[in-house]
């Protein structure tokens, strides 16, 4: 399998180190850590690896295909999820690989140079399809909790850049398609994002090497943002910190203004509101960090001043099950009584089975209620959902005429917010609270 070293400015951290230059060579002094998941995603790149070298690349026969997948299986970190999920991702490949009239060429955990827009820069590309005049950079993400976009993504973009440098000489490529293939987290298990080779390049050149050559000195300004969640330095990075400082801006109902001649209101505004939740969402994220560091360090026997590692709730388990169940029963307790059998439940099925499987055998089953109303920021992809009514049904004509007007089925916002009191803006939140309702003799 491909060796995973990775470079000083790596392609999945690109995001991180052009947003913050100086992150790398600082990260670079502190010791790296793996998190269980990292492990888990490595082994089933793995897995798909080896599934696509069997049909694509190399021969390979039932025997040598076995002995390898089993060694992979032998992992402890090994889920029978993973079969299903890289089944997946070789049946797309195969489907681009089919979309050409001959055979495309294909490579697969492809170590790809883009040096010549990032000092010592390279990368391995999951899966490199060349059909045409098409370049396909394909990436494998095992991971479930942060959906990943293609559109504009560095790391894939980085790739693009390698694969061009490695191929474009031998092929007239003149369009690059960026995929991400990620089976297990929500949305689309495929999505495709196409930039033509000119803008990749310019890309490279205008906008990459420049911000590139100042993370490899170690110069610029580091800034906080969402790139922070996987840098070694984010636990107690200052620049980070900074960001939340901002809060107190808001002052109290006692501040002044900027003016310094008017109180400042009581209450938030809502662009106020807006602007907390923002901050307020990465706060959380760098709350936890902060959390995790202090206690790895009270371990370690660091003082935290205010703070100590102590024992969490014990648990209770079983030293011996059989031995106790047969306790049990041999007081009188009927065996029956000691189990119970319920079905899996859909997503535990699904999760057997695999996405495609599933929606082939059990789909017809399936429905799917609407969600409960929750906040986003206006980034996230959804559809925005709102009780008020439109224009055209605020100035609907009914009055009048000969008929009543056909009763208009309910949207599904209004299903969703159903029973729920209306909202009459912060004034309303205020005036219903007991204490002010005293004090303003409501």
């Amino acid at each position: 399998m491909a060796d995973r070293k990775h470079a000083l400015l790596t392609a999945s951290g690109a995001h991180r180190w052009m947003s913050c230059t100086p992150s790398a060579r600082l990260e670079e002094t502190l010791p790296d850590s793996t998190s269980e998941y990292a492990k888990e995603g490595t082994l089933a790149h793995s897995i798909a690896e080896l599934k696509v070298r069997k049909k694509f690349i190399e021969p390979m026969g039932p025997k040598a295909f076995n002995t390898r997948m089993n060694k992979l299986k032998k992992d402890p970190l090994y889920q029978e999820e993973m079969q299903a999920c890289t089944d997946g991702y070789l049946d797309y490949i195969t489907g681009v690989s089919m979309q050409y009239p001959s055979r495309p060429y294909m490579a697969v955990e492809k170590k790809l140079d883009f040096s010549r827009y990032v000092p010592e820069g390279w990368g391995t590309g999951d899966c490199i399809i060349i059909g045409g005049n098409t370049l396909h950079v394909i990436d494998y993400k095992h991971g479930k909790g942060v959906p990943v976009s293609p559109e504009d993504n560095p790391q894939l973009k980085l790739y693009g850049l390698g694969a061009l440098e490695a191929y474009g000489m031998l092929y007239d490529i003149h369009n690059i398609v960026l995929t991400i293939f990620q089976p297990r987290a929500d949305g689309d298990t495929v999505k495709e994002w196409s930039i033509s080779r000119d803008d990749l390049a310019n890309w490279g050149v205008f906008t990459v090497r420049p911000l590139a050559e100042k993370a490899f000195a170690g110069e610029g300004e580091f800034h906080g943002g969402d790139w922070c969640r996987f840098c070694r330095a984010r636990n107690t990075c200052r620049a980070r910190a900074d960001q939340y400082t901002a809060l107190e801006d808001f002052g109290s109902p006692h501040s002044k203004t900027v003016t310094g001649t008017l109180p400042m209101p009581p209450l938030l505004s809502d662009a106020e509101v807006g602007a907390v939740l923002e901050k307020a969402v990465s706060l959380e994220k760098w709350v936890s960090d902060l959390k995790e560091y202090a206690l790895t360090a009270c371990l370690a026997g660091k003082e935290i001043p205010g703070w100590k590692a102590v024992e969490g709730r014990k648990t209770r388990i079983w030293d011996d099950p059989d031995a106790a169940f047969a306790d049990i029963t041999a007081a009188g307790i009927e065996e029956a009584m000691l189990y119970e059998r319920k079905p899996l439940t859909l997503a535990g099925i699904e999760k057997m089975l695999g996405k495609a499987r599933f929606t082939e055998v059990a789909g017809t089953h399936v429905t799917v209620s609407n969600g409960k109303p929750a906040l986003a920021p206006l980034s996230d992809s959804r559809e925005a959902i709102s009780l008020k009514p439109s224009a055209a049904e605020d100035f609907t004509p009914n009055a009048g005429t000969a008929e009543p007007a056909e009763e208009k089925p309910l949207s599904k916002a209004e299903k969703m917010f159903r029973g729920l009191p209306p909202y009459d803006g912060p004034s309303n939140i205020v005036r219903s609270d007991p204490y002010f309702a005293k004090a303003n003799n409501l």
